[in-house]
């Protein structure tokens, strides 16, 4: 989706920025950092997974994983939508905690592992960037919605690939 801006009559420096909704948006800033924001989020839910997998004992790993993802979807999408009023974009690049939700749907399905981690960082990253259909008509809904749900769509797709990576054994 294009990213467009919206007129406004204040100075950039002036605009009002909720501290809450910028957090969770931009995922602690990971989004303000660099040339590729959204790159930056997906690599840090990969990461985030990666080291809290092994720290569950005992918890079903999809179940933990399963939470986070409801859990960055529920916050996601009120925080996305307040993000993008006070940038005055539809979609800005700095709102990357629908990265975090589409790259925990996307390793669900798979045993948590560096490789599983590695190998949905990169469908993830594919799918999000392609958007296959009917992922690009998920962009066109209002706001915050809009912003996140394109990304758990490119989840489902990485999801199913790499859960059929697993199960048929290409990944160890």
């Amino acid at each position: 989706m294009a990213r467009t801006t919206m007129a406004s009559t204040e100075p950039a420096a002036e605009r009002k920025r909720t501290l809450l909704a910028w957090a969770v948006g931009t995922v602690c800033g990971a989004g303000l950092a660099g040339p590729a924001p959204g790159t930056n989020g997906s690599a840090v839910a990969a990461l985030a997974w990666w080291a809290i997998a092994p720290h569950l004992h005992g918890l079903d790993p999809r179940l933990a994983l399963g939470a986070m993802t409801l859990l960055a979807t529920a916050i996601g999408i009120p925080a996305a939508t307040r993000v993008a009023r006070e940038a005055e974009e539809t979609d800005p690049g700095c709102v990357v905690i629908d990265e975090v939700a589409g790259q925990w749907l996307t390793l669900l399905l798979a045993p948590a592992g560096w490789k599983t981690a590695l190998a949905g960082f990169i469908l993830f990253r594919a799918f999000d960037i392609l958007k296959p259909f009917p992922v690009r008509r998920l962009e066109r809904l209002r706001e915050g919605w809009g912003i996140v749900l394109d990304d758990l769509g490119a989840g489902v797709y990485a999801m199913i690939v790499l859960a059929l990576l697993v199960h048929f054994r290409v990944l160890g």
